[in-house]
């Protein structure tokens, strides 16, 4: 199975829940399109955090410099972005059974890919369910419902909701409560962000995201 991992926003923790589950579900993990590589990649960043051996980590279709939109960072390298070419990896058409692939994507839905494309329909290139990571801030509620509502009016399948941090319960019930039918999920803040942490949660959500 194909998750795609997305967010209600930027920044609200997709990288270290795309490690909590690649690590629960022993899955691979792929970014399609990385941004902002002066500052690192993500791809790093997970295969710091994960404990298992079989995970493999699937390289970047595009790597770009600076940290922004996909679409404003390829222009500024004189690179467009074909979506034609955001292909899984090789080992999904053969369609080996039980095996997992965590997909990350960049920001939330709606950011280009380019004149024509979002980041959501690598998604629906590649038949994903979604993952939709939510993080508290000012603003949160309406994110997420939109986000929600989006998917769910386009027929995306949502796997899971997940709430990255504290909450308080008159911020996360309204967001419940809109789709209760889907797994909710909880990853605290963490502290000191290691493989212990990691390996230690993933092993709390395994049974509900198996």
């Amino acid at each position: 199975m194909n998750y795609f991992v997305t967010g209600i926003g930027t920044n609200v923790g997709k990288t270290v829940v795309s490690a909590v589950l690649t690590e629960a579900l022993q899955a691979d993990y792929w970014k399609p399109i990385q941004s902002g590589t002066i500052e690192g990649k993500d791809s790093e960043t997970v295969k710091a955090l994960i404990s298992n051996t079989k995970t493999v980590i699937h390289p970047e279709t595009y790597l770009l410099k600076e940290p922004l939109s996909p679409h404003l960072a390829a222009k500024l390298e004189n690179v467009t972005i074909d979506i034609d070419k955001i292909n899984l990896p090789a080992w999904q058409h053969g369609g080996e059974a039980n095996r997992h692939l965590i997909i990350e994507g960049a920001g939330g839905l709606l950011v280009p890919i380019n004149n024509t494309y979002y980041v959501i329909d690598i998604a629906k290139k590649t038949h994903c369910e979604i993952i939709v990571v939510i993080s508290n801030y000012l603003g949160c509620i309406n994110h997420s419902l939109l986000t929600i509502d989006y998917l769910l009016r386009n027929q995306f399948k949502i796997k899971a909701l997940v709430f990255n941090g504290e909450f308080d319960e008159d911020v996360r019930k309204p967001i419940q409560d809109y789709l209760p039918s889907v797994i909710h999920l909880d990853i605290p803040t963490l502290q000191n962000l290691s493989r212990q942490a990691v390996s230690e949660i993933s092993a709390k959500i395994r049974s509900r995201i198996a």
